[in-house]
């Protein structure tokens, strides 16, 4: 065992003697393994002889390891733990700090779906995985370089993801005997080979957390609760990251309890020491900052994104924006920051339950506000028939699902697609809404304006489909030029003379959208509800050929709005062997595989939907360019399904339905498949 002490100066330093200005650290000689600088002579002496020709040289005791420092253009570190372990809060700190560092990130937060899982469990495991890089990047990553486990559930879960010799930080403290069994191994995987392969590197995080914060007024368990925040100092050192922006976002955070800030900043920058001074680790790594394009950016996560969105477009078009909403995963964020803008004109409403939140939004519309209800898929269930209710009366409202996997309410903090066909058609009846759906985390931003412009366009309910991993995910976004973003257009209905017949279904011949009366209005009373309505006087109608009509109306009204949205583009040629489909988040895997695939020569392009109901009107026509056409969903196909009937083109489905998003070399291997069966049947250029 060699311990390196904190200290006054060693007058005559032996062997293992020295004294050196910083924390004490601890190197344990165990049996030989793949770890770093654990269990070798050699790194061990080597150490030893680098800090006595340091002292010798100059006469002083102060220590100098000199350690190597290696450049990469990308890294992906995945952080796994307890839910209580604060691998979030970790993730998110350091994806912060990168951000401001220049670099261009995608990140995917992986909550365990129970509240609270016994500590220690398979399901009680939460990580945190990030990208970072000096390049444009589309996704998280497929496989860590750098795993650290704070127990062997984590360690359990997500080491068969690691890279082989990727880089793994253990917390050494948590591998008692019974936390080995709760995590299901039979015997401590650090001495039966199950490690190989690996750098593996230990260390005690908990006994180093104490001992650093050794001098405070923290209780243990306190102290304990930062010992991720040591870990977070010995990741910023190994990547080059500088503390002080969390060191702002901490003060920030529980200014309220200085003890806790003070604590926090010691453990992180102990942390940092720690890395620093000890033989352990060996090799600093940089990143440089990547070459985006010129702007201010922000890192934003997709729920933040879309919120922006919807009050943009609110503000876009003067309306006051009313929130009517039912906590629920993912998408109860959404809710917690509208409440923050009220002094933008936004009243958030938490109802009792989901249907209450959207008769609430759509009493909003009714009143000449700008009505939105946010939810999963599980509460797009419940506000079927209210939805169906805004069709009928023609109503702008805007409704958020952002998806996670079911059914029932399946796994609430896992994603999946699969809410689509409960989008189009989940409704009693012919009751057509649009449908647009979020790619990225920044895109949410432009989605939820739009879903703004063309519920209050075309007077109707819009759906607009996120899911977990945007929800959550994170990426650099550039502020937009808010003077540039197009006002959006209201016009209500203005008041009538005395005796003049309100005529409320009188519509625009182009849009086919109804004329809006706020209540109030002087001759604009007028009868409203689910019933049929005759059309123009808006009167009950049982008669069957107005009701034949209206459902046509409506229909077409729905199908109007392609005319107001941009036409689909292809990544690459819009012609050639090989079309891939995509919406909604599998937009950065499809990237990732077509511009490897493209690289290498192949026929391949990609083509990303925002407009699911009604599809862009040049579609089919560019599906007809290629000469086969995949579709990588995470839901069994349901686009697919979509797409087959209505264009009659034999699109293949890639379907995927685990709860994780696709994997960039999971969508390379199919597509290299298909390229391979044409040039099977010599179709292929």
């Amino acid at each position: 065992m060699l311990r390196w002490h904190s200290g006054q100066r060693c007058v005559s330093p032996g062997v293992f003697g020295w004294r050196i200005a910083v924390q004490r650290v601890q190197i344990v000689r165990s049996s030989p393994s793949p770890r770093l600088g654990v269990g070798h002579k050699g790194p061990l002496l080597s150490a030893v002889h680098r800090i006595r020709h340091a002292v010798m040289a100059d006469g002083s005791s102060t220590a100098f390891v000199q350690k190597a420092t290696q450049d990469l253009d990308q890294v992906v570190i995945r952080f796994a733990g307890d839910s209580g372990d604060g691998m979030q809060l970790t993730g998110d700190q350091f994806t912060r700090t990168t951000a401001l560092m220049g670099n261009d990130i995608a990140t995917f937060p992986d909550f365990p779906a129970e509240i609270r899982a016994p500590a220690g469990t398979l399901p009680g495991v939460s990580a945190f995985q990030l990208r970072f890089s000096s390049f444009d990047i589309h996704t998280p990553g497929d496989a860590p370089d750098v795993l650290v486990a704070m127990n062997p559930a984590a360690l359990q879960v997500h080491l068969k993801e690691l890279k082989k010799d990727g880089i793994l930080i253990l917390n050494s403290a948590s591998f008692s005997a019974l936390d080995i069994k709760k995590a299901k191994y039979e015997v401590d995987p650090r001495t039966d080979g199950t490690l190989s392969g690996w750098r593996v590197i230990e260390v005690d995080l908990e006994a180093r957390t104490k001992e650093a914060l050794a001098s405070t007024a923290l209780d243990a368990r306190s102290k304990d609760r930062c010992k991720n925040m040591y870990a977070l100092g010995i990741l910023y050192w190994m990547f080059h990251r500088d503390m002080a922006p969390t060191e702002r976002a901490i003060e920030e955070k529980f200014k309220k309890k200085p003890d806790v800030v003070a604590a926090n900043l010691m453990a992180m920058k102990a942390g940092f020491d720690y890395a620093e001074t000890t033989e352990v680790f060996q090799t600093a790594y940089r990143v440089p900052p990547a070459h985006l394009p010129k702007g201010t950016y922000r890192n934003i996560m997709g729920n933040q994104a879309l919120t922006l969105g919807l009050v943009a477009g609110a503000q876009k078009a003067g309306l006051e924006l009313f929130l009517g909403s039912y906590p629920i995963t993912p998408a109860s964020d959404i809710l917690h920051q509208l409440s923050g803008y009220k002094h933008l004109g936004v009243v958030t409403f938490q109802a009792e339950d989901e249907i209450a939140a959207v008769g609430a939004a759509i009493g909003a519309s009714y009143a000449g506000s700008l009505g939105v209800t946010t939810t999963s898929g599980p509460g797009v269930a419940l506000k079927s028939e209210a939805i169906g209710l805004a069709v009928m009366a023609e109503l702008p409202l805007v409704v958020v699902d952002v998806q996670r996997a079911g059914p029932s309410t399946g796994m609430p903090t896992k994603t999946q697609q699969a809410d689509l066909l409960q989008a189009m058609y989940g409704r009693n009846g012919e009751s057509p809404v649009a449908v647009l759906a979020a790619s990225t985390p920044a895109d949410a931003f432009m989605v939820g304006f739009e879903a703004v412009r063309i519920a209050l366009q075309f007077m109707t309910p819009v759906i607009v489909l996120s899911d977990g991993y945007i929800a959550n995910g994170s990426e650099p976004w550039m502020l937009p030029d808010v003077d540039k973003l197009p006002k959006i257009e209201v016009t209500f209905a203005p008041p009538q003379a005395p005796g003049t017949k309100f005529e409320p279904y009188k519509r625009n011949p182009k849009t086919l959208a109804r004329q809006w009366a706020k209540p109030g209005t002087p001759g604009l009373m007028h009868r409203i509800g689910g019933l049929e309505k005759q059309d123009v006087t808006g009167n009950i109608s049982y008669d069957a050929a107005n009701h034949q009509h209206m459902v046509d109306t409506r229909a077409q009204k729905v199908a109007n709005i392609a005319d107001a949205v941009e036409p689909v583009a292809t990544l690459g040629p819009d012609r050639g062997d090989v079309l891939v489909l995509g919406w909604g988040s599998t937009r950065g895997s499809i990237t990732s595989a077509v511009l490897q695939l493209q690289k290498q020569g192949h026929s391949v392009s990609a083509c990303f939907l925002r407009w699911l109901n009604p599809l862009p009107r040049n579609l089919c026509e560019l599906m007809q360019r290629f000469k086969k056409v995949v579709l990588p969903e995470l839901n069994k196909g349901q686009l697919c399904m979509m797409l087959r009937a209505k264009f009659l083109i034999d699109v293949e489905s890639i379907s995927k339905v685990d709860g994780q998003p696709f994997k960039t070399h999971e969508i390379v291997a199919r597509l290299s498949q298909c390229l391979q069966s044409l040039k099977n049947q010599g179709v292929s250029r």
